[in-house]
């Protein structure tokens, strides 16, 4: 079961830090109808997250100190960097400094914290 429960954690991990990048995304750009697709998927992979989440046990109360920390700080990374490559591929205005309380936000959405 811990390979399952770590599996289930790498995906939901994936899609909060994919759900957080969109966020970040959707502020930074200008145009409406681009801004409507990132809207579109932070919902998709949030609505995602919080179903790996339900499968994480404990499913209705918050995780321990240590898993909390490591998803936090695993989300956080993933998401930096992704925005570090897209700074690179020529976006602009995309702000590293919403990164830590939109994982915050995420995080007590989807029951990871309180």
């Amino acid at each position: 079961m811990v390979q399952n429960r770590n599996k289930l954690i790498g995906l939901f991990i994936g899609n909060l830090a994919n759900s957080v990048l969109h966020s970040i995304l959707e502020k930074a750009v200008n145009n409406e109808e681009l801004s409507k697709r990132y809207s579109k998927e932070l919902l998709t992979s949030l609505h995602l997250a919080q179903k790996y989440r339900e499968k994480i046990n404990p499913a209705n109360a918050s995780l321990n100190v240590k898993d909390v920390k490591y998803i936090k700080d695993k989300v956080i990374r993933k998401v930096k960097s992704e925005i570090h490559q897209r700074t690179e591929k020529g976006y602009s205005n995309l702000d590293v400094k919403l990164v830590g309380p939109l994982v915050e936000k995420a995080l007590k959405e989807t029951k990871i914290t309180e």
